[in-house]
C-alpha cells in the first residue's frame, strides 16, 4: 500500500514537472477537414481547433506562448482567414507563429496577398497526409531552433554584458585605488576624487551642458575625471604638501603635473587600450586651461578646451574651495560659489557656469554631506 502511494506520488511529481506540449491551432468552418487535420497532427501537438477566425483570435491570444503553428481555412463565416492572417500581421505574431493555409480557395490575388502579410505555406485542399505533414512539421521545426538560437544569443549577449561591467568595474577600481593614493599623499582623505566624479557625472548627466552625450560616454568622462590630478605623483613631497603659499618657482613646479598627468597616463600600455583613455588624456593635461585663454599647460581658449575637460576644471575647483586644504581652511558654499562667479579662480564657460550654478545645491546636498575634511 505504500509502495503504491509511493509510486503515484511519483507519477504525479512527474507530471507536474513535465512541460505542457505545443499546440497545433486549426481553424475551418468545416467539422470534417478539423478532424482529419486533427488526426494528421495529433501524434505531436496538442491540437486546439476554431470554426472560425473570430474563435481563432482568442484561442491565440490566451496561448500564443504555447502555440507552435496555425493551420487556416480561408472562406469561414464571421471572421474569414485573411481578415484573420491581417490581424496577425498588425500584431506582428506571423513572425514568432507560422502560418498555413489549408484551402481549396484558389484566387491568385487572395494568395497572392497572403503570402504579401506573412503566411508561411498554402496548402491546396484535399490534403496528402504525408505531404501536409512533412511540409508543416519541418517549418514548426525551423522556428523552433531559431527560437533556440534566439534565446543562446540573448544569453550570450547578457553574458557579455555582464563581462563587460565587470570589466569596467574592475578598471574603475584600479584608477580609483591609483588616483586616491596620489591624494593620500598629498595629504587628503580620497574623498575628492570621488566627489570629482560625481559633480562630473551629474553636471553632465542632469544639465544641458551633457547633451549629446550617450549614457557610456558620460560613465567614461566621469570615471577619466578620477585620474585629473594623477600627475602630482611626480610633484615633490615639500611642494605638494607645503602649508604655505608656495613662491613663484614652486608653483612652476606644481603647474607641470598637468603634463605629467598626460604622459605618465601615455606611457601605460593597459591604459592606452581602454576606452577611457581619450578622455583621461586630454583631462590630465587640460584641467587647468580656462575660458579666457590664461590657464595652462597649452594656454587653449573657448571651445579649443573639451567639453569634459572645461566641466572637469569647474569641479575641481568648486571642490578644492569648499575643502580644507593643507595651504588654506574651507570656504563656506556660498563663498565658493560668489568666488567662481566673480572670476577669483579664473574665467569659465558661461554656459557651463549657467548648468553648475542651476544644480550646485543639489550637488551640495548629495556629495558633501557628512563630509569631515569640509572643516
Amino acid at each position: 500500500m505504500i509502495e503504491e502511494n509511493h509510486t503515484k506520488s511519483s507519477q504525479i511529481s512527474l507530471e507536474q514537472q513535465a512541460p505542457e506540449p505545443d499546440i497545433m491551432l486549426i481553424v475551418d468552418d468545416d467539422g470534417l477537414n478539423r478532424w482529419m487535420l486533427e488526426n494528421i497532427f495529433k501524434p505531436f501537438y496538442k491540437i486546439e481547433t476554431a470554426e472560425n477566425g473570430r474563435i481563432g483570435m482568442e484561442k491565440l491570444l490566451q496561448n500564443t506562448e504555447r502555440i507552435v503553428a496555425v493551420l487556416l481555412d480561408v472562406v469561414m463565416p464571421e471572421m474569414d482567414g485573411l481578415q484573420l492572417l491581417h490581424i496577425l500581421e498588425q500584431n506582428k505574431i506571423l513572425t514568432r507563429i507560422p502560418v498555413f493555409l489549408i484551402t481549396s480557395y484558389d484566387r491568385d490575388k487572395v494568395m497572392e496577398d497572403a503570402y504579401e502579410m506573412g503566411v508561411m505555406d498554402v496548402i491546396k485542399k484535399p490534403v496528402v497526409p504525408y505531404i501536409v505533414q512533412r511540409r508543416v512539421n519541418s517549418v514548426v521545426e525551423l522556428f523552433r531552433t531559431r527560437r533556440r538560437l534566439d534565446h543562446i544569443v540573448e544569453q550570450q549577449e547578457e553574458e557579455l554584458v555582464q563581462q563587460a561591467n565587470k570589466i569596467l568595474d574592475l578598471n574603475r577600481g584600479m584608477v580609483e585605488a591609483l588616483a586616491t593614493a596620489i591624494e593620500f599623499r598629498s595629504g587628503e582623505s580620497g574623498s575628492h576624487v570621488r566627489r570629482i566624479y560625481g559633480i562630473t557625472d551629474y553636471i553632465l548627466r542632469y544639465t544641458p551642458f551633457g547633451e549629446g552625450l550617450t549614457e557610456r560616454e558620460i560613465e567614461q568622462i566621469s570615471v577619466a575625471a578620477i585620474m585629473h590630478d594623477v600627475g602630482k605623483i611626480a610633484i615633490p613631497d615639500a611642494i605638494l604638501n607645503k602649508p604655505g603659499k608656495l613662491t613663484e618657482e614652486e608653483f612652476e613646479i606644481m603647474k607641470t603635473h598637468s603634463l605629467q598627468g598626460a604622459m605618465l597616463l601615455e606611457k601605460i600600455p593597459q591604459m592606452r587600450h581602454m576606452e577611457v583613455f581619450q578622455y583621461a588624456y586630454d583631462i590630465a593635461r587640460h584641467h587647468h586651461e580656462r575660458w579666457d585663454g590664461r590657464g595652462y599647460p597649452d594656454g587653449l581658449k573657448g571651445d579649443e578646451i573639451s567639453l569634459w575637460s572645461q566641466v572637469v576644471s569647474l569641479a575641481d575647483v568648486y571642490d578644492a574651495l569648499v575643502s580644507k586644504r593643507v595651504y588654506k581652511k574651507s570656504f563656506g558654499f556660498d563663498q565658493a560659489v560668489s568666488m567662481i562667479l566673480n572670476g577669483e579662480c579664473g574665467v569659465f564657460n558661461p554656459k557651463l557656469l549657467h548648468c553648475f550654478f542651476g544644480v550646485e545645491k543639489k550637488i551640495r546636498e548629495l556629495l558633501y554631506r557628512d563630509e569631515e575634511e569640509l572643516v
